[in-house]
């Protein structure tokens, strides 16, 4: 998935990384653990959490259906579930078109 840009330049990342990365704030990440069985980040001997690219996806996808797609918490993790692969269609469609809107806006201001 193309949501997150640099992340292939490391192999786990902290929950303060992700929580900057994908823009939401830790105690959600840790409320997000427990409401979605398939987020479940490594945690090292001291007990801290270590994410993955793979959760990191998993993250921004989530964040994908409740921010953009409104919808419940339920009605994510059942749509995780069922149809993943459509999820994650939907969602590199929409990146893809916030960023041609946003090439557009550019030119606009350039010419005015």
């Amino acid at each position: 998935m193309a949501l997150i840009k640099d992340k292939e330049l490391k192999l786990y990342y902290s929950i303060k990384e992700v929580a900057d990365i994908v823009g939401v704030s830790a105690s959600t990440l840790r409320f997000w653990e427990k409401q979605f069985s398939e987020l479940s980040p490594k945690k090292n001997a001291g007990g801290i959490r270590q994410y993955t690219k793979e959760d990191v996806d998993l993250i921004a996808l989530i964040q994908h259906l409740l921010k953009d797609k409104g919808l419940t918490i339920a009605a994510a993790r059942d749509r995780l579930k069922t149809s993943r692969k459509a999820v994650i269609d939907s969602a590199d469609i929409v990146e893809r078109l916030k960023s041609v809107r946003d090439e557009l806006q550019a030119m606009l201001d350039e010419l005015q």
